[in-house]
Protein backbone atom coordinates (compact mmCIF):
# COMPACT_ATOMS: atom_id res chain seq x y z
CA UNK A 1 0.00 0.00 0.00
CA UNK A 2 1.62 3.63 -1.30
CA UNK A 3 1.60 5.75 1.60
CA UNK A 4 -1.34 8.83 0.46
CA UNK A 5 0.07 11.73 -1.92
CA UNK A 6 0.00 15.31 -1.79
CA UNK A 7 -0.69 16.05 -5.08
CA UNK A 8 0.49 18.93 -7.31
CA UNK A 9 -2.58 19.19 -9.44
CA UNK A 10 -3.69 23.17 -8.98
CA UNK A 11 -7.34 21.23 -8.63
CA UNK A 12 -6.33 19.37 -5.71
CA UNK A 13 -4.43 22.45 -4.56
CA UNK A 14 -7.92 24.25 -3.81
CA UNK A 15 -8.60 21.35 -1.32
CA UNK A 16 -6.05 21.48 0.71
CA UNK A 17 -6.83 25.32 0.56
CA UNK A 18 -10.17 25.20 1.72
CA UNK A 19 -11.11 26.47 -1.49
CA UNK A 20 -14.39 23.71 -1.75
CA UNK A 21 -16.75 26.11 -3.35
CA UNK A 22 -14.20 27.17 -6.29
CA UNK A 23 -12.81 23.57 -6.50
CA UNK A 24 -16.80 22.35 -7.19
CA UNK A 25 -17.20 25.25 -10.38
CA UNK A 26 -14.10 23.79 -11.73
CA UNK A 27 -15.18 20.54 -11.64
CA UNK A 28 -18.60 21.47 -13.06
CA UNK A 29 -17.29 23.55 -15.70
CA UNK A 30 -15.44 20.32 -17.10
CA UNK A 31 -11.99 20.36 -15.67
CA UNK A 32 -11.06 17.23 -14.49
CA UNK A 33 -8.65 16.27 -11.43
CA UNK A 34 -7.28 13.09 -10.05
CA UNK A 35 -7.74 12.27 -6.76
CA UNK A 36 -6.67 8.90 -6.53
CA UNK A 37 -4.97 7.97 -3.52
CA UNK A 38 -4.64 11.50 -2.11
CA UNK A 39 -4.08 13.00 1.27
CA UNK A 40 -6.82 14.71 2.52
CA UNK A 41 -5.75 14.21 6.16
CA UNK A 42 -7.95 16.93 8.60
CA UNK A 43 -8.83 18.52 5.66
CA UNK A 44 -12.82 20.65 5.67
CA UNK A 45 -14.50 19.00 3.00
CA UNK A 46 -17.78 20.04 4.17
CA UNK A 47 -20.01 21.08 0.78
CA UNK A 48 -17.89 19.37 -1.94
CA UNK A 49 -19.97 17.71 -4.90
CA UNK A 50 -18.40 14.49 -4.98
CA UNK A 51 -20.38 13.62 -8.27
CA UNK A 52 -18.16 11.80 -10.41
CA UNK A 53 -15.01 11.67 -8.31
CA UNK A 54 -12.42 9.12 -7.63
CA UNK A 55 -11.57 8.68 -4.13
CA UNK A 56 -10.15 5.35 -4.62
CA UNK A 57 -7.31 4.31 -1.84
CA UNK A 58 -7.59 8.39 -0.68
CA UNK A 59 -6.91 9.45 3.41
CA UNK A 60 -9.65 11.44 5.08
CA UNK A 61 -8.37 10.64 8.87
CA UNK A 62 -9.54 13.55 10.74
CA UNK A 63 -11.24 14.82 7.55
CA UNK A 64 -14.55 16.96 8.10
CA UNK A 65 -16.70 15.11 5.54
CA UNK A 66 -20.05 16.27 7.51
CA UNK A 67 -23.17 16.43 4.81
CA UNK A 68 -20.84 15.40 1.78
CA UNK A 69 -23.20 13.50 -0.60
CA UNK A 70 -20.26 10.37 -2.20
CA UNK A 71 -23.34 8.32 -3.24
CA UNK A 72 -22.68 9.16 -6.58
CA UNK A 73 -18.71 9.42 -6.58
CA UNK A 74 -17.00 7.22 -9.20
CA UNK A 75 -14.99 5.01 -6.71
CA UNK A 76 -14.39 4.95 -2.68
CA UNK A 77 -12.81 1.59 -2.81
CA UNK A 78 -9.60 1.42 -0.53
CA UNK A 79 -10.64 4.67 1.04
CA UNK A 80 -10.26 5.65 5.16
CA UNK A 81 -12.13 7.63 7.08
CA UNK A 82 -10.35 6.91 10.23
CA UNK A 83 -11.82 9.48 13.06
CA UNK A 84 -13.25 11.78 10.18
CA UNK A 85 -16.26 13.96 11.23
CA UNK A 86 -18.88 11.69 8.77
CA UNK A 87 -22.48 13.77 10.30
CA UNK A 88 -24.57 13.68 7.42
CA UNK A 89 -22.87 11.95 4.87
CA UNK A 90 -24.68 9.86 2.43
CA UNK A 91 -22.29 6.67 1.62
CA UNK A 92 -22.69 4.65 -1.67
CA UNK A 93 -25.02 1.68 -1.14
CA UNK A 94 -22.77 -0.64 -2.00
CA UNK A 95 -20.42 -0.43 0.84
CA UNK A 96 -22.02 -1.62 3.81
CA UNK A 97 -21.84 -0.11 7.10
CA UNK A 98 -19.47 -2.19 8.90
CA UNK A 99 -17.09 -1.21 6.37
CA UNK A 100 -18.25 2.28 6.90
CA UNK A 101 -17.94 2.07 10.71
CA UNK A 102 -14.41 -0.69 10.60
CA UNK A 103 -13.24 2.29 8.84
CA UNK A 104 -14.13 5.12 10.74
CA UNK A 105 -13.00 3.42 14.22
CA UNK A 106 -9.97 1.36 12.97
CA UNK A 107 -8.90 3.08 9.45
CA UNK A 108 -9.63 -0.11 7.63
CA UNK A 109 -9.78 0.52 4.02
CA UNK A 110 -13.49 0.36 2.91
CA UNK A 111 -14.52 -2.28 0.38
CA UNK A 112 -17.21 -2.10 -2.06
CA UNK A 113 -19.91 -5.30 -1.84
CA UNK A 114 -19.38 -7.97 -3.94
Amino acid sequence: MAAPRISDDPLYRLLRDGKVAEFNQRIQAGETVDLTGCDFRHLNLQGLVAVGLDFSNSYFRQADLRGVDFSDCDNLEGASIHAAKISGCYFPNTIRAEEILLSLEHGTRMRYNT
